[in-house]
């Protein structure tokens, strides 16, 4: 069994600047695509991020392109979303998906095989 634990949400100025993080107990990301989606009160699970671990690809939603980062620290089995320039619009709990065994980064929620528990990002105007 795979536990995926996020860190790192917190409230921030808009403009402002956050880095959450995504790490797996149990096995390590080597073999898998890590992504974030995010979901804001009343409102549904939507992609955000996501790297394939193995081949390095990456793949935005276009609300987030130019202002956020995702990488991957092999060292420490750890997957980061770096935000920046930060907007209102993107408070919302940020959820970590992994998916086992493949080579692609898809944005959908039903690709995913487990998922933290969540962490909150506040953006105030």
């Amino acid at each position: 069994q795979v536990q995926v634990i996020e860190s790192g949400g917190g409230l921030v100025h808009a403009g402002g600047s956050l880095r959450v993080s995504c790490a797996a107990s149990g096995r390590t990301f080597s073999g898998s695509s890590v992504s974030w989606f995010r979901q804001a009160p009343g409102k549904e699970r939507e992609f955000v991020a996501g790297i394939n671990w193995s081949r390095g690809t990456t793949n935005f939603a276009d609300s987030v392109k130019d202002r956020f980062t995702i990488s991957r620290d092999n060292a420490t089995n750890t997957v980061y979303l770096q935000m920046n320039s930060l907007k209102p619009e993107d408070t919302a709990v940020y959820y970590c998906a992994v998916r086992i065994g493949t080579r692609q980064v898809v944005p959908r929620t039903t690709f995913y095989d487990y998922w933290g528990q969540g962490t909150q990002v506040t953006v105030s105007s």
